[in-house]
């Protein structure tokens, strides 16, 4: 199997292609510092899995990359590895089309098993986190699932909220995005819309709740 392998961090890059360049069924094809750089990689190299960390500081995160991925490349197979035991954070990379989410404290032999999960198929998920999803799921049921307002988002907006409650100006958040002004003044009336907020502060309490600011 071919692997795209994105990380902000070189040494966690190096570290995790030494352990599959061992593999007889693994081959590393690329290598990517944050999400632009892991979509422009598979791209170039169509890879069966992209293994990718989900917060790549200061550039694209994994959880707005993954989407726009699988939307335009979804025979690539995405597993997330992250320091990030947390339920939401699950939730969203899933909806988004991972088809892995796994820890990266965990041992070797569980990401090769993750890997070889995902490459015939399956959904691999930490054992820690499969006991939250399950929950989730079983909450839903019991009680109907309540819509996230954050799910009305769409994968440019989700990019322009982090940067709005950062306190970047519509110039900076137009200059990052490469987008215009109007654009990001039409994107920032449809979040506030959307999330039903009158103000920034709202905003950046919504954005803090959401750890979206680590994107």
């Amino acid at each position: 199997m071919k692997i795209v392998i994105a990380d902000d961090h070189a040494i966690v890059r190096s570290g995790f292609s030494m352990i599959l360049k061992f593999q007889e069924d693994m081959e590393v094809v690329g290598l990517a510092a944050d999400g632009i750089e892991a979509y422009q990689m598979v791209a170039k190299h169509q890879p069966d899995i992209l293994m990718m960390d989900l917060s790549m500081p200061p550039g694209e995160s994994g959880l707005i990359a993954t989407g726009k991925i699988k939307e335009d490349y979804p025979e690539t197979k995405i597993l997330i590895l992250t320091m990030h035991d947390d339920e939401e954070y699950l939730f969203h990379v899933l909806k988004n089309g991972a088809s892995g989410y796994m820890l990266k404290n965990a041992p070797d032999e569980e990401l090769l098993l993750a890997l070889r999960t995902i490459h015939t198929g399956g959904t691999y998920i930490h054992p820690k986190m499969a006991t939250s999803l399950v929950r989730e799921f079983i909450h839903q049921d019991q009680k109907g699932a309540e819509s996230d307002p954050f799910e009305l988002l769409s994968k440019r907006e989700i990019e322009v909220l982090p940067l709005i409650a950062k306190g970047y100006g519509n110039k900076e958040i137009a200059e990052k995005l490469f987008i215009s002004v109007k654009t990001v003044e039409a994107h920032k009336a449809k979040i506030m819309e959307k999330l039903h907020f009158k103000s920034r502060p709202e905003l950046v309490e919504y954005a803090l709740k959401k750890k979206l600011l680590n994107f």
